[in-house]
C-alpha cells in the first residue's frame, strides 16, 4: 500500500486564481475523485448536505442557514438539497465579493436546465479522477498538449514504465481512495463496488428505478468497446436492450460521469469525414471492473489492451485539459471507410490541430503516422504537430513534425 498523504492537485492552482476574484466555484466530477477533500482546504466552514442532521436546516430555510457562516463555505453534495442553490444565487447578488462560496457535487443534471441559478455567479470546474502525475506527487508537470503546442522537447523518467507496467497503471485507476491506499486485490472489489453503487443507488437518484440488470450489460458492453466507434445499435443489441432504452441509460452515465464521448472533428476543409462519437468508459479502472479482467487477461486480449491504453490516456489528457494554457477542444477523426483514421485531434486557437495517435507497442515507425501524415498535408499551417504515444521508452522524430514518444512523457 502507498501513503495517504494529501497529494495536490491539477486544479488548485488554477482554484486559488479563481476564487481571488469569483464569488464562487462549482466543482463538478464523478464520485470518489476528491473533489470534497481538496475544496475543504480552501474552505472555512464546511456544510455536508448529503448528511440529514446539516441538511435540515437547509431544507428548511436556506437563505437564514447561509447567513452569517465564515467564509468561504463549502457546501458539499449540493444537490441534495437543490434549494441552496437558489440561496447562494441570492447572496451573491447581495454582495458579489471574491471566494465566497465553494460547491461539490457529482451529479449533473440539474445543471442543464435553462432556469440554473448559478449561472453568471458560479464558475463551474471538472475535477477528474487522479492522473499519473497527481499520484506520484507531480501535479506541477506542464500539461502535454502545452508542450507540444510550443515545440518544447519532450522528457522521458528515469524509470520508464513497460507494457505491463502501463497496464497496471491503468487498472488501478485515478480514484485516490483505491489508487493510493489499497493493495491490488482489494481495489479490485472497491472498484467493482462503486460500479455496483453506480447502477443501483446513484441512478436512482436521477431518474427513478431502471432495471440494474439491463443496465449492467449495457455498462459491460460500452466497456468492451471502450475507445471505439462504433454503430449504437450494435451496443443497444448487444445488452439486449432496444435503442429508446439504450438513449436513456447513455444519458444516465453521463450524468454519473461513468461514461464520455470525444465528439467526431468536423471541418470544411476535410470531406467524407463520419459523424459518429467515439465512447469512453470515463476512468479504465472502470473498464476492469465492468468486465473482471486483470493485467493478465488484458495482456492475452490484443484488442482490449489497445482500448484500456487508449483509455488511460484519454483519461489523463482529459484531467490535463482543464489546466491547459491552450485550451483545446477533443476530437477523433475517421473518413468513410475507415481510410483514414486519427485517435485524438486536439483543436486550438482560431484552427490549429494537434494530432494524437496511441498505441500499445513500444516501437513505432512511420507508418504508424501515416494518417498523421495525410492531415498535415491535408491542413497544411494548421497543423501544428503530431505525435504517437507509444509503451516504449525512447523519443524519436518519424517525420520532421511528427514525433514518436513514451506514453510516461505525459508525466514527465
Amino acid at each position: 500500500m502507498t501513503s495517504t498523504e494529501y497529494r495536490k492537485r491539477l486544479i488548485e492552482p488554477l482554484m486559488v486564481e479563481l476564487l481571488s476574484e469569483a464569488p464562487g466555484l462549482l466543482l463538478t466530477g464523478p464520485r470518489a475523485t476528491g473533489k470534497t477533500t481538496t475544496a475543504s482546504k480552501y474552505a472555512v466552514t464546511s456544510i455536508s448536505l448529503d448528511q440529514p442532521g446539516e441538511a435540515a436546516a437547509f431544507r428548511a430555510d436556506p437563505d437564514a442557514a447561509l447567513r452569517d457562516l465564515d467564509e468561504p463555505v463549502l457546501l458539499d453534495e449540493w444537490q441534495a438539497v437543490p434549494d441552496v442553490l437558489g440561496a447562494v444565487k441570492r447572496a451573491i447578488d447581495a454582495d458579489p465579493r471574491p471566494g465566497r462560496y465553494l460547491l461539490t457535487g457529482s451529479v449533473r443534471a440539474d445543471l442543464e436546465a435553462a432556469t440554473w441559478p448559478g449561472t453568471g455567479r458560479l464558475i463551474r470546474l471538472a475535477m477528474y479522477p487522479m492522473t499519473v502525475a497527481e499520484q506520484i506527487g507531480r501535479p506541477q508537470t506542464k500539461p502535454l498538449l502545452d508542450r507540444l503546442a510550443r515545440g518544447e522537447r519532450l522528457r522521458v523518467p528515469d524509470h520508464p514504465p513497460d507494457l505491463r507496467d502501463y497496464v497496471e497503471l491503468a487498472l488501478s485507476g485515478g480514484f485516490p481512495q483505491a489508487s493510493l491506499t489499497m493493495s491490488e486485490s482489494v481495489r479490485r472489489r472497491w472498484v467493482e463496488s462503486y460500479i455496483e453503487q453506480i447502477l443501483t443507488r446513484d441512478v436512482d437518484l436521477l431518474e427513478g428505478r431502471r432495471d440494474p440488470s439491463r443496465l449492467r450489460r449495457y455498462l459491460e458492453a460500452l466497456a468492451l468497446n471502450t475507445a471505439g466507434v462504433v454503430e449504437h445499435r450494435t451496443l443497444y443489441e448487444a445488452a439486449g436492450i432496444d435503442r429508446k432504452t439504450a438513449v436513456a441509460y447513455d444519458r444516465l452515465l453521463t450524468d454519473l460521469m461513468i461514461i464520455t464521448t470525444l465528439p467526431a472533428w468536423s471541418s470544411n476543409r476535410l470531406k467524407r469525414l463520419i459523424h459518429a462519437p467515439k465512447r469512453y468508459l470515463l476512468d479504465p479502472a472502470l473498464v476492469a471492473g465492468t468486465l473482471k479482467v486483470d493485467s493478465t487477461a488484458v495482456l492475452r486480449d490484443g484488442d482490449l489492451l489497445g482500448r484500456l491504453i487508449d483509455t488511460f490516456v484519454m483519461a489523463q489528457l482529459r484531467a490535463d485539459e482543464t489546466v491547459t494554457d491552450i485550451r483545446p477542444r477533443f476530437h477523433h477523426l475517421r473518413t468513410e471507410g475507415g481510410r483514414h483514421e486519427v485517435d485524438i485531434v486536439a483543436e486550438f486557437g482560431a484552427r490549429n490541430v494537434i494530432a494524437i495517435e496511441i498505441k500499445a507497442g513500444s516501437a513505432p515507425g512511420r507508418d504508424d503516422a501515416r494518417h498523421m501524415i495525410w492531415l498535415q498535408k491535408e491542413l497544411g499551417k494548421d497543423f501544428v504537430t503530431g505525435v504517437v504515444l507509444h509503451t516504449g521508452n525512447r523519443v524519436y522524430p518519424l517525420t520532421d513534425n511528427i514525433t514518436a514518444a513514451p506514453i510516461c512523457t505525459l508525466w514527465a
